[in-house]
């Protein structure tokens, strides 16, 4: 890294106060791209157990030893999500390459194997990462968002000294890295009316086919009936997943506990107003304890919001500064 460290700052646009308006409206509403609309081309990789993910890639022209940005998506994301768009924008104007992983049956085909994606699926994010090194010449930056930014900062954790081998830097971006805090969080109140039904309502119907695939792999009865995360995560994300229950898959799968055991430059993003991670849950750089990790905490943002400029306004701020932040390692 750089003997003086790049200033981060982010300030909200007067227009839109608060953590919900600006977590909705971006996502709905402001610009997320910069020139012409990312075209991405599609690729399958089959995985070990016999599944498969698919992987899109910008194209767009780039030196072949160019830096690869890897970013992985949030719950239920995808390369049409606002922020994947916005990303791979700020790439394209670095010349960087770019490839975004869909996590399994997040792409829009159901995945084969009797299991999906979680928080501190690091296994996963690393059996990747190799794939994207073994294959790429240049050097790899890697930035997380959400759900996959909790995930990748697991794998760094795990990974520990070796991760050097694989990337210059990681980053993560508004990432539920308390997951029993975010948990009970999005379950209450407006985030249980908005965001817990909205993520629900893909999710479930997602694991019924998966039940259908591999009759008698959880109780569908059961399912059909859960209002809240707590109660998707219990039935199906931590049995499927190698997790005695919900407990167990929160505190075995969350990212702060680990973040002293980091051995690259790491960004942890989080605005202190984001409805889905409590602000009160959130590190000191004394708790960390680490210099390879450094936390932003702005007081605004919402849930990778960040929106910029005057109205509808645009989401290339956060992304551009956490591009300016991971091109320091280079």
């Amino acid at each position: 890294m750089s003997s003086k460290p790049l200033q981060l700052q982010y300030r909200a646009p007067l227009w839109l106060p608060g953590g919900q308006a600006q977590t909705i409206w971006p996502a709905l509403f402001s610009r997320r791209i910069e020139g012409e609309a990312p075209q991405f081309k599609r690729e399958r990789w089959a995985t070990p157990d016999g599944d498969f993910i698919d992987v899109d890639r910008l194209d767009a022209p780039h030196e072949a030893n160019a830096p690869l940005l890897v970013l992985f998506h949030g719950l239920e994301g995808s390369s049409q999500s606002q922020y994947v768009q916005a990303f791979a924008c700020v790439a394209r104007a670095r010349g960087w390459a770019f490839a975004m992983p869909h996590f399994r049956g997040c792409s829009g085909e159901l995945n084969l194997a009797p299991r999906a994606y979680h928080s501190g699926d690091f296994e996963e994010i690393g059996w990747m990462l190799a794939r994207f090194k073994t294959a790429h010449a240049g050097p790899m930056l890697v930035a997380g968002v959400s759900l996959g930014g909790n995930a990748l900062l697991r794998w760094a954790e795990e990974a520990g000294d070796s991760a050097a081998a694989t990337a210059r830097a990681v980053a993560s971006i508004c990432s539920p890295i308390d997951l029993a805090a975010s948990g009970r969080a999005i379950g209450r109140g407006f985030n249980r009316l908005v965001y817990t039904r909205m993520f629900l309502r893909t999710m479930v119907p997602k694991a019924l086919k998966k039940l259908a695939q591999h009759p008698g792999l959880f109780d569908g009865e059961r399912l059909r009936e859960v209002r809240d995360l707590y109660e998707f995560d219990n039935l199906f994300t931590a049995p499927l997943h190698g997790y005695r229950d919900t407990e167990d898959y929160w505190a075995r799968g969350s990212a702060k506990p680990h973040l002293h055991r980091i051995r690259i430059p790491a960004l942890v993003l989080n605005a202190r107003n984001d409805p889905f991670v409590p602000g009160s849950c959130l590190p000191s750089a004394t708790e960390v304890g680490n210099d390879f990790v450094r936390l932003w905490q702005p007081p605004h943002g919402g849930h990778v919001g960040f929106p910029g400029g005057f109205p509808p306004g645009h989401v290339m701020q956060m992304p551009t500064q956490v591009c300016a932040w991971l091109a320091q390692s280079l």
